[in-house]
């Protein structure tokens, strides 16, 4: 093999192995299982819910957690994994007091207090939707490692829509991360896990 083309395929190789190793510290650091052993998930946000009301990350401190992130002109992940959420606290009984799940929009520009309030009453009195202003959004789903774009026909203000990563993140009481759960997760698992998460904690 010539010493070019030999050069050229250890340098792939060492691209791939970088990049590798990348994701795997990612999924690492997400997992709360990198350096300190401290996800870098969450922190402080302010932000619009669905009555108008300006909240922060202290307003949820004392119960655990589920966020999503998503939009409401969302075809068909977003009302998906929302109807997994509801039907995973509906199998908690009355432990599902403890946990606040809420649903914080990628789209500022649509996704007004109004419209979010007739969108989360479409999946039960217990579910939160948060908005805010683009920097708002933008800064809260920095914090939670959370991804969006527009996508389709960006020029029009009605006919786009959003890619975005569709993780449901669990935080604890304390406001930390606990754990993710990926798309594939159904509602039994869900559960599963989360009445797991709540007898570990006091």
């Amino acid at each position: 093999m010539p010493r070019r083309a030999i050069l050229i395929f250890a340098a792939l190789v060492m691209v791939l192995a970088a990049g590798i190793g990348g994701f795997a510290w990612m999924g690492q650091r997400l997992a709360g299982q990198g350096g300190s052993g401290e996800a870098l998930v969450g922190g402080p946000f302010t932000m619009t819910d669905q009555n108008g009301k300006r909240v922060t990350e202290k307003d949820f401190l004392g119960k655990h957690m589920l966020v999503f992130f998503g939009y409401t002109y969302c075809p068909d992940i977003c009302p998906t994994e929302l109807q997994v959420m509801m039907a995973a606290l509906d199998q908690l009984g009355p432990e599902a007091e403890r946990v606040q799940p809420v649903f914080v929009s990628i789209d500022p520009a649509r996704d007004t207090p109004e419209v979010m309030k007739a969108y989360v009453e479409n999946f039960g009195h217990r579910l939160t939707g948060l908005t805010g202003t683009p920097e708002e959004v933008a800064a809260m789903a920095k914090a939670y490692r959370a991804y969006y774009a527009k996508s389709g026909d960006t020029s029009s203000p009605d006919a786009y829509l959003m890619d975005h990563s569709s993780i449901i993140y669990l935080m604890g009481p304390d406001g930390k991360f606990r754990k993710h759960f990926a798309y594939t997760t159904d509602a039994q698992r869900l559960a599963a896990e989360l009445r797991e998460q709540l007898e570990a904690s006091p």
